[in-house]
C-alpha cells in the first residue's frame, strides 16, 4: 500500500511539474526595429492563452512580460486566447507638417500582424517598431459570417511592466466632476518626479498620458497613445500593480457630468487607438520623437493653409475687467508694433463688448496686421464654468451659426475652454469643433482639455492644447511662480513631447498684475522665459506681453521676440533633466535656436555640443547672477558667443535663468 501511495504521489508530482512547464511554454511572433536594435515579441501561453507582449532595447529589457488582450461584448481576449499567425511588413513615408517639432518627416518601420483567435471572432494586434518607436494597436475585423457589424469594448488588458527600480515622473489623473465649477479633470494637476513606481498616485485614479519612466542607468521610456478621434475614448494609465504593472484604464463613468459612456463603441472592422512607446539610453529620441504623427494620417483637407503666428493676450494679466472694447485696443496695438500676428480676446466678450462691437474691433485689428481669436465655452451641459459665450459650440446648428458670422468678420480662430472628460463623447465634440471650423477656415486652440493625441496631422487646423498647469496659474498662486521652473523643464520630456503645447505663454513682467508692482512675483529671469519660447513647441505661440514692456524692455529682448518664430524644420535635443534643466535646439530655415533653461535655484554650468554651430560666432543672449536682495531675479544681457571648432560650448544657466544662442540670422 505504501508503495501504491508513493507510486501516485511521483506521478502527481510529475504532473504538476509538466503543468509548471506547459504554463511557461509560449506562441511568439517577434519584430525588430530598422536598426536591429529595439524588438517586440508577442504571443499567448499555451495552457493559460494568455496574450502577452514583451519590448527589449539594445539587448536590455524594457517592457517585461506584460498581458495584452481586451474584453469586449463580441468576446473576452484577456484569457484562453488562440494564437494563429504572424505576417510582416515594412512602412516607409515621407510627409510634411509645417506645424510641429520638424517639417519633413520621414518615417521607417517594421511592421507584424499577429492574429489570435476567441470563439469566431479574430483579434489582430499590429505592431509598428522604429529605431527607437512602438506603436501597437488592437483591430477586429468583420467576421465571415458579416455579424456582428459592430462592437463595444468594456476595457483593456495592456499594461506596462518595466524592470525593478525604474523610477516615475507622473501627472496624476483626478477624479470627475471636482475642482473649479465642476470642471476636472482637465489634465492640470501636478507633477511628481523621480518616484518609485509603488508610491500610489495623489487621487487613486492612476496617471494622465504621456508617462515617463527612468530605468535606473538603462535609458528612458515614454508611454502615450494616438490616433484618437470620434470613433475611441481616450484612455490613461492605472496605479502600479507588481504583477500587470500599468494597465490601460478607460475613463471614469462619472466625467462630462455621466453623458456619454466611459467605454468604447467601434464599427466593424475597427481599431483602437495607438498605444506608443518611445525609448533612449538618453533623453534625446524622447524629445525629438515624432510617433504620434507618424503612425496616423490626415482625416480630411484643410481648406486653407495653416497660419503660424505669436498672439497678445490681455486676460492673463489684466483678467476680466481686460475685456472691454479699449483695453482689447491696446493689445492689437501692442501685437501690431511687435510685428505678433494675432490677439486672443478672451472670455465674456459677448456681454462686455458686444457682437456688433466684436465686428468694429475685427475691422480695427486687420487694419492693423492683426487678426482676432475668439474665446469659448465648450458648453453644453458638463460643468459649471460660467462664463461667456456658452452653448455656441455644442451643437452643429450652433457652431454653424457662429462659425459662419467669425467667418465674415475675419476672425482667424478659435480657443474653446472647459470639457473635462476623456470619454468617446467628449472625443467627438473635440472632432466636430474642428471639422466645423476647418469649413470655415477656422484654427482652433483647446484649454481646460485632454492632450493632443497625433491631432496636429489628423485636423490640419488643430493648433495646441493647454493639458498642464499653465501660465494662468502663476497670477492665481505664488506657489506656482515658485514652480514654473519644475514644470516647464519637465514638459519637454512628456507633456510637449508628444502634442503642441499652449503653455500660453511667454511672461515679460515681473509681477503678475497690470501695474507691474503688485501681486505675485516671477522667480525666471528674461532669458529664461523668451528661451521658453524656444523650449516649449507650439505653431501660435502666446507672448504674454503687456502694453507696458513696449518702454520697460531692452530693445535686444524685444528684438528677440519680434523675430521669434513658431514653426520649426528641425529640433534636436541638446542637454537636461526632468523638472532641473532642458537645452533644447530647433531650426528655422537656416538659423538655428538654442534655448536652455533652469529650473533649480542653483547655477548650472554645461559644455554643450552643439555641431550646427561649430566655428561660428552666435549671438548669446544669458544672465548675469541676481543681486543678494529678496525676490531679485538674474538680469539678462546679450553677448557674442564663439563656438569652438568641435561644436563646443561652455555656458552657465543662473538660478531659474536661461540661455539663448543664435546663429545664421
Amino acid at each position: 500500500m505504501r508503495k501504491i501511495l508513493l507510486t501516485v504521489m511521483g506521478l502527481l508530482l510529475a504532473m504538476t511539474d509538466v503543468a509548471a512547464q506547459n504554463a511557461t511554454q509560449t506562441t511568439v511572433g517577434s519584430v525588430t526595429s530598422p536598426d536591429g536594435k529595439l524588438s517586440v515579441s508577442a504571443g499567448t501561453k499555451e495552457v493559460s492563452g494568455r496574450m502577452y507582449y514583451t519590448v527589449t532595447y539594445d539587448g536590455q529589457p524594457v517592457i517585461l512580460e506584460s498581458p495584452l488582450g481586451l474584453v469586449a461584448d463580441v468576446g473576452d481576449f484577456t484569457g484562453k486566447v488562440q494564437y494563429l499567425e504572424a505576417r510582416y511588413d515594412k512602412v516607409s513615408k515621407d510627409y510634411t507638417m509645417p506645424q510641429v517639432k520638424a517639417s519633413q518627416m520621414h518615417y521607417e518601420a517594421n511592421k507584424m500582424d499577429v492574429d489570435f483567435k476567441k470563439g469566431d471572432i479574430i483579434l489582430t494586434l499590429t505592431v509598428l517598431v522604429s529605431n527607437n518607436d512602438v506603436a501597437f494597436r488592437y483591430t477586429i475585423p468583420r467576421p465571415k459570417a458579416d455579424n456582428p457589424k459592430c462592437a463595444i469594448i468594456y476595457r483593456e488588458a495592456t499594461s506596462f511592466r518595466m524592470p525593478d527600480g525604474t523610477t516615475t515622473f507622473l501627472c496624476p489623473q483626478i477624479g470627475p466632476m471636482t475642482g473649479w465649477e465642476r470642471t476636472k479633470p482637465s489634465y492640470e494637476e501636478e507633477y511628481a518626479a523621480d518616484v518609485a513606481m509603488t508610491e500610489r498616485s495623489r487621487f487613486g485614479l492612476g496617471y494622465t498620458f504621456p508617462c515617463l519612466f527612468r530605468l535606473g542607468d538603462n535609458g528612458w521610456v515614454l508611454i502615450g497613445e494616438t490616433g484618437v478621434s470620434s470613433a475611441y475614448c481616450a484612455s490613461r494609465l492605472s496605479d502600479y500593480n507588481p504583477e500587470r504593472g500599468y494597465t490601460v484604464t478607460y475613463p471614469e463613468k462619472g466625467e462630462f457630468n455621466g453623458f456619454g459612456s466611459e467605454f468604447a463603441n467601434i464599427s466593424l472592422p475597427g481599431s483602437t487607438p495607438w498605444r506608443t512607446i518611445t525609448i533612449g539610453k538618453t533623453l534625446q529620441p524622447i524629445v525629438e520623437t515624432t510617433v504620434a504623427y507618424d503612425v496616423v494620417e490626415p482625416l480630411y483637407k484643410a481648406t486653407q493653409p495653416f497660419r503660424p503666428g505669436r498672439y497678445t493676450w490681455s486676460w492673463l494679466l489684466w483678467q476680466d475687467n481686460s475685456i472691454n472694447y479699449d483695453d482689447q485696443v491696446k493689445f492689437i496695438d501692442l501685437a501690431s508694433a511687435m510685428g505678433f500676428e494675432y490677439c486672443l480676446v478672451d472670455n465674456w466678450w459677448d456681454r462686455n463688448i458686444g457682437r456688433e462691437r466684436m465686428v468694429e474691433l475685427s475691422r480695427y485689428a486687420q487694419s492693423k496686421g492683426v487678426r482676432l481669436m475668439l474665446w469659448y465655452n465648450s458648453n453644453g451641459a458638463w460643468n459649471d464654468a460660467p462664463q461667456t459665450p456658452r452653448d455656441c459650440m455644442s451643437t452643429a446648428y450652433a457652431r454653424d451659426r457662429e462659425m459662419a458670422w467669425l467667418k465674415s468678420i475675419g476672425v482667424a480662430g478659435i480657443k474653446v475652454d472647459f470639457f473635462g472628460s476623456d470619454k468617446q463623447e467628449t472625443m467627438k465634440l473635440y472632432e466636430d469643433i474642428l471639422c466645423d471650423a476647418n469649413r470655415y477656415g477656422l484654427q482652433v486652440i483647446f484649454h481646460g482639455c485632454t492632450i493632443p493625441r497625433g491631432w496636429e496631422r489628423m485636423y490640419p487646423n488643430y493648433v495646441a492644447s493647454e493639458a498642464a498647469l499653465a501660465s494662468e496659474n502663476l497670477v492665481f498662486n505664488q506657489h506656482h511662480c515658485d514652480n514654473e521652473g519644475f514644470e516647464l523643464t519637465m514638459h519637454p520630456f512628456s507633456r510637449n513631447a508628444l502634442g503642441a503645447f499652449d503653455w500660453g505663454g511667454i511672461i515679460m513682467n515681473r509681477r503678475m498684475s497690470r501695474d507691474n508692482a503688485s501681486r505675485n512675483c516671477r522667480r525666471s529671469s528674461d532669458t529664461f522665459e523668451m528661451a521658453t519660447g524656444i523650449i516649449l513647441q507650439t505653431g501660435v505661440n502666446c507672448v504674454a506681453m503687456q502694453p507696458n514692456n513696449l518702454s520697460e524692455l531692452p530693445q535686444f529682448e524685444l528684438d528677440f521676440l519680434r523675430g521669434l518664430p513658431t514653426t520649426w524644420d528641425e529640433t534636436r535635443f541638446i542637454d537636461g533633466y526632468p523638472t532641473r534643466h532642458a537645452v533644447i535646439a530647433r531650426r528655422h530655415g537656416d538659423t538655428w535656436y538654442v534655448g536652455g533653461i533652469n529650473g533649480t535655484k542653483e547655477p548650472i554650468t554645461l559644455t554643450l555640443n552643439l555641431p550646427m554651430m561649430a566655428g561660428k560666432t552666435v549671438d548669446y543672449y544669458t544672465d548675469r547672477p541676481a543681486a543678494k536682495t529678496e525676490n531679485a531675479i538674474p538680469e539678462a544681457e546679450l553677448r557674442s558667443l564663439k563656438v569652438d571648432k568641435k561644436g563646443r560650448a561652455k555656458v552657465t544657466l543662473q538660478p531659474m535663468g536661461g540661455v539663448i544662442l543664435v546663429s545664421g540670422r
